[in-house]
């Protein structure tokens, strides 16, 4: 295994001591890109909300100054307990709740959510298709999922990011993965966002639109 391949490995799921350390680092590195994210998810102070993939729990501080309650998931236990901790007065106030599990089997009730927040994770997902289907009950009529990821042309300068760890994605590729998911093509937009002079990013967002009633 080379070291890029083991940092891209860390990065998709961290892992003891030196995942601890890629957590903090990437919190600080992804600060820009998960405030574009969250901004667009427009939180309300009525709104439940889920962080899909919440890492050291940024994100979560970011959408709890917001919305009602928020739930966090990450299939790494090292990432759910920075989030814990950092998030610690919220969630002893009922307002945040962090756990561990699967993206493709989550552990929430059908329509639990008001918005949903994916950013800098849909790289790592082994069944994108399964991921989405899960983001589409787990997701209410109305509900809105904001994706954010950095562009392929970006990512394949970064040698960890090219070691067969992440998937790369075009805005093509993210508007053929969310119309392939159910989500109406009508109600998907994609668009390009500048996160640095050098680091092209691309930021999705996608509408659960309810089911139109049957006709009499």
């Amino acid at each position: 295994m080379t070291m890029w391949h083991a940092l891209g490995r860390q990065l998709g799921n961290p892992q003891g001591m030196a995942g601890a350390w890629v957590g903090r680092i990437m919190r600080i590195a992804n600060d820009r890109p998960t405030r574009i994210a969250v901004d667009a998810l427009d939180l309300h102070r009525h709104e439940v909300a889920l962080d899909l993939g919440c890492g050291s729990g940024h994100a979560i501080a970011l959408m709890a100054q917001r919305a009602r309650c928020i739930y966090g998931i990450d299939q790494s236990a090292v990432m759910v307990r920075q989030a814990g901790h950092r998030n610690r007065a919220a969630i002893r106030a009922g307002r945040v709740s962090v756990t561990t599990g699967r993206f493709a089997a989550l552990p929430y009730p059908d329509a639990s959510f008001d918005k949903i927040l994916a950013s800098n994770v849909v790289y790592f997902w082994q069944d994108e298709q399964a991921v989405l289907a899960e983001v589409r009950r787990v997701l209410r009529p109305g509900g809105m999922l904001s994706i954010y990821v950095t562009d392929a042309a970006t990512m394949r300068q970064w040698k960890f990011a090219c070691s067969g760890t992440h998937r790369h994605f075009t805005a093509g590729d993210l508007a053929r993965l969310l119309t392939d998911a159910g989500f109406d093509g009508d109600a998907i937009e994609v668009r390009p966002v500048a996160i640095s002079r050098t680091i092209q990013g691309l930021l999705a967002t996608a509408h659960h639109r309810a089911p139109c009633p049957a006709s009499s």
